[in-house]
């Protein structure tokens, strides 16, 4: 009887290795892709890669890290960058991967914008993406504050002030955001737990989401070609390969995505080891004084676009608030903003390639003139550059309608 039970114990073990085999194949191989997509489409897992170096290196980071007024410069200036072996290595790893995982973010959402990716039933790709991009941001800054320089407590200040502006609740919301009336040790501590457990745990549970939203519309190829999918597979299962415009997730497409991350390193060590100071503002090298305001206050520079929309309206700090908040929320909406049933690259569709094109160069006047002090000229420069963020939002839905209904690019 025991050998009876060994075996059939034997044999349950087995039917469950085999059980998980064969998902792993669904899982990998299962998974089509079309043929003709470009290296732009790697975003995607670049931005996983770098994220995991984040927590990898956060937490070496957290184990010297001292959640305190008092403490915290020393433990980060001193302790982290001079007494711990590698310690300076880490730290330029978290620091760089923070940075260029933004630059990436937006290069994978104006990939999306430009090639149409959120269209045709995969409006919930962008929606989850976009949350992850609120995610990452809350992350950054609670991250920006925790060496408690000079630039993270009047960081802290400033952004904290924004929400006094909101009617009825705002004075009483910002003293339970900080714990505190001031920016205190109270408010460094709820953002330490902010950017070490919270958000980390909910940006890992919607990356999850993120990518099973994949699979419920096929993705897009670089043509916007709607491809019927059994066909193709049929043809690339039949021996067909050059024929058919799919591809299998695994070999093919994952090998490319691999490739990517191989280059992308040889970007991210060069920087890490031999130009980490673009990630790191000189002025936060200063201990954090609350007597002593610093002459010019900047966020990071990728939030150096929106921060200047803030205070483009110079003339009514209030009208300031409400456009920033307006480009903060308006960007959910871009798929519902978008008219058109085209489902292809912008240069395919004349009017909105126009509009995509002069909004990327918007962006980066707001942010180029958002690092320089609010004065003279430059007040003239970030007012025109947010009115010109606003008025392409608002025309989008109108130049996306037209493109409808004069069958442009190629409208059915």
């Amino acid at each position: 009887m025991a050998n009876i039970k060994k075996a059939d114990s034997f044999i349950d073990w087995l039917d469950q290795r085999l059980a998980i085999k064969a998902v792993t194949k669904v899982l990998m191989t299962e998974y089509w892709i079309p043929k003709n997509i470009n290296w732009l489409w790697a975003m995607g897992v670049v931005l996983t890669m770098l994220f995991s170096v984040l927590v990898v290196s956060g937490i070496f980071l957290l184990m010297y890290y001292k959640p305190d007024v008092k403490l915290a410069f020393d433990s980060v200036n001193l302790t982290i960058m001079n007494e711990v072996s590698y310690g300076w290595l880490w730290r330029h790893a978290h620091a760089v991967s923070a940075s260029l995982i933004f630059l990436v973010i937006y290069i994978h959402m104006l990939v999306a914008i430009y090639y149409g990716s959120y269209k045709k039933g995969r409006e919930m790709i962008w929606l989850t993406g976009m949350l992850l991009f609120v995610l990452f941001s809350a992350e950054a800054f609670s991250g920006y504050m925790l060496p408690w320089g000079q630039m993270s407590y009047w960081a802290a200040k400033v952004i904290t002030d924004l929400f006094a502006k909101i009617p009825f609740i705002g004075p009483d919301l910002v003293v339970w955001i900080r714990g505190n009336f001031t920016v205190a040790d109270a408010t460094l501590t709820r953002f330490f737990m902010l950017h070490v457990f919270l958000l980390p745990v909910v940006i890992m549970l919607l990356i999850v989401v993120h990518f099973y939203s994949l699979r419920v519309p096929h993705v897009n190829n670089q043509d916007g070609e709607e491809l019927d999918f059994d066909k193709e597979v049929e043809k690339y299962k039949n021996g067909n390969k050059k024929e058919s415009k799919i591809v299998a997730f695994w070999p093919d497409f994952l090998s490319k995505d691999i490739f990517v991350i191989c280059v992308f390193l040889i970007l991210f060590f060069y920087l890490m080891c031999f130009n980490f100071g673009f990630a790191m503002d000189p002025i936060n090298f200063d201990p954090a004084n609350h007597m002593k305001t610093p002459a010019h206050i900047y966020p990071e520079w990728y939030f150096l676009w929106s921060y200047e929309i803030l205070r483009g309206f110079f003339m009514s700090e209030s009208l300031g608030l409400i456009f920033f908040g307006f480009a903060q929320v308006i960007l959910f909406a871009i798929p519902f903003l978008d008219r058109s049933p085209v489902v292809a690259p912008a240069h395919k569709r004349p009017m909105f390639c126009v509009w995509f094109f002069i909004l990327v160069a918007d962006l980066i006047v707001l942010t180029i003139f958002g690092k320089l002090p609010p004065e003279g000229i430059n007040n003239v420069v970030g007012f025109v550059a947010a009115i010109t963020f606003i008025l392409l939002i608002i025309a989008l839905p109108i130049i996306t309608t037209l493109e409808k209904n004069c069958k442009c690019g190629g409208a059915k």
